[in-house]
C-alpha cells in the first residue's frame, strides 16, 4: 500500500486591497456619513465561475471600471471615480483597461483617479469635497 502523500500547506491569499478598501468605507461611515451615503463599490473583480462571468458580462460588467464611485458633483465634475489599489508593497499595477476607463471618464466630465491605499483615498475625497458644488442648470 502506498502511504498518503503530504501536500505542502499554502498560506491563504490575503486580499490587502479589499481590506484597505473596507477600512476606507468604515472611516467614511464614521467621519463622513454624507459621503458614505453616496459612494458605492463596483464589484467587477474577483474570481467567478465561467458561466457567472459570462452572464455578468452580458449584463454590462466591463473590465477596468474603477472600484468606487462618489455621486457628489463638485468643481464642475459630475462625480468622482476611484481606482483603488493597496499600498505598496502590495499594490497591483494599473491595467491597460483601467487606464482607458480613467481617461474616458475624465473626458466625459468626471474626475477619475488612482488611489494607493485608504489614506490616499481619504485625502483625494477631502480635496474633491473642498471644490465648490457643481451647479446644474435646468
Amino acid at each position: 500500500m502506498k502511504p498518503f502523500a503530504i501536500k505542502p500547506l499554502r498560506a491563504k491569499r490575503i486580499d490587502r486591497e479589499g481590506l484597505e478598501q473596507a477600512a476606507l468605507m468604515t472611516e467614511l461611515r464614521i467621519r463622513m456619513p454624507a459621503v458614505a451615503d453616496l459612494i458605492y463599490h463596483v464589484p467587477n473583480g474577483g474570481h467567478r465561475l465561467k458561466k457567472v462571468a459570462a452572464e455578468l458580462k452580458q449584463q454590462g460588467v466591463a473590465a477596468g471600471v474603477p472600484d468606487l464611485v462618489l455621486t457628489m458633483a463638485r468643481g464642475g465634475y459630475f462625480g468622482l471615480y476611484i481606482e483603488f489599489k493597496a499600498t505598496p508593497p502590495n499594490a497591483a499595477a494599473v491595467s491597460d483597461s483601467q487606464h482607458k476607463w480613467i481617461r474616458k471618464l475624465n473626458e466625459q466630465g468626471y474626475l477619475a483617479v488612482v488611489c494607493r491605499g485608504h489614506f490616499d483615498a481619504i485625502e483625494q475625497i477631502r480635496a474633491y469635497l473642498r471644490l465648490a458644488p457643481t451647479v446644474v442648470a435646468a
